[in-house]
């Protein structure tokens, strides 16, 4: 699997998107979304000085693991990321449309929080997994 990712992530030109989002990024509060294995091995093979990452949060996490440690990042239940108040959430899984959307639609929608990928794909895959939903 990890060569999936490694392979994945080369054809992406990871490293390039990663420096750009830095770039941009800098001095904004963000909260990881998704902690699944493709999260976990950009956090092993990659550097994120420089993302002011303040939790990280998933579906899974529940009030009572708020506030515990998970990879090194405080976890955040999905229900309480708003009252944080992050810059940005970075969306951490390889099929990140339908969570961008939801964010968007259901959580964000009366902030001015903005969500992004961790990892974006290219426009042509990106269009592929939109017509294949």
């Amino acid at each position: 699997m990890s060569e999936d990712f490694k392979t994945y992530l080369d054809s992406i030109k990871y490293e390039k998107y990663l420096k750009k989002l830095k770039n941009k990024l800098k001095n904004k509060k963000i909260i990881i979304y998704g902690t699944g294995s493709f999260f976990k091995y950009i956090k092993e093979n990659y550097d994120f000085s420089g993302l002011n990452i303040i939790g990280i949060s998933d579906m899974k996490f529940d009030e009572k693991d708020e506030g515990k440690d998970f990879l090194g990042y405080k976890m955040i239940p999905k229900n309480k990321i708003v009252s944080y108040n992050p810059d940005y959430i970075l969306v951490a899984t390889l099929k990140y449309i339908s969570i961008v959307e939801d964010f968007e639609v259901n959580i964000l929608n009366k902030t001015k929080i903005k969500v992004l990928p961790l990892a974006r794909m290219p426009f042509l895959k990106l269009i592929k997994e939109i017509w294949n939903r």
